[in-house]
């Protein structure tokens, strides 16, 4: 958001759309967005949470293609419920655009986005894409603004238009993902100190491992 908002300030023109696809409860997200500075918002109203990232590409390039045409589309390096790091790319291939996740620096030249990405080990590749195209931003990105007490107030008078799911003629089909079940991840055993020489806490460790937690 912060990216995109700082581009149009810059420019001194154009606007920027938040678009999400989740329940009503989602518009408080999307009221925070345009507290940063977003114009207006387009939210796809479902009841659940899609499970495959593949149905919320698909809704958001529906939405995105009957708003018009963005010379950028800004995602989140990955969601933060699932971590699974395939909307952008699963949107990418549904409107045909080129995409670079983990993006932490941005240049616009000629209509053409430039930018660099972590790769690991402190190395970055450096990446010439045609616009329009799709950026995963991550931290390093920007520093994000916090909104002002009048910015929040005029964020409750901002447009949202709200479309719903069944609107928009998607195959649900394409939804392959099932929850079998959750479990809660078991507690972990206090912390214990060896005493003794490095031989005697080796062998006190692997009696531990074998006979209490029965790993081994």
């Amino acid at each position: 958001v912060e990216e995109a908002v700082q581009r149009v300030e810059k420019a001194g023109s154009g606007e920027v759309i938040v678009v999400t696809v989740g329940p009503e409860a989602a518009v408080s997200t999307m009221r925070a967005a345009m507290a940063m500075g977003a114009h207006r918002g387009i939210l796809v109203k479902v009841q659940g949470q899609f499970l495959d990232s593949t149905l919320t590409s698909l809704a958001l390039k529906a939405a995105i293609e009957q708003d018009g045409a963005p010379d950028i589309i800004f995602a989140g390096r990955d969601a933060v419920d699932t971590e699974g790091f395939q909307t952008q790319y699963r949107l990418a291939a549904a409107m045909n655009l080129p995409v670079v996740n983990e993006v932490v620096k941005l240049e616009i030249n000629n209509g053409q986005a430039i930018v660099e990405r972590e790769v690991g080990g402190g190395t970055r590749e450096v990446l010439e894409m045609k616009m329009p195209c799709i950026i995963g931003a991550t931290k390093g990105l920007n520093e994000p603004r916090y909104p002002k007490f009048p910015d929040i107030m005029k964020a409750k008078k901002k447009e949202i238009k709200e479309i719903e799911f069944d609107q928009l003629g998607l195959d649900t089909s394409v939804d392959q993902t099932e929850l079998l079940k959750l479990e809660a991840v078991p507690e972990r055993s206090s912390a214990q100190i060896m005493q003794g020489s490095i031989r005697e806490q080796v062998v006190e460790l692997v009696r531990i491992l074998k006979e209490d937690d029965k790993v081994l």
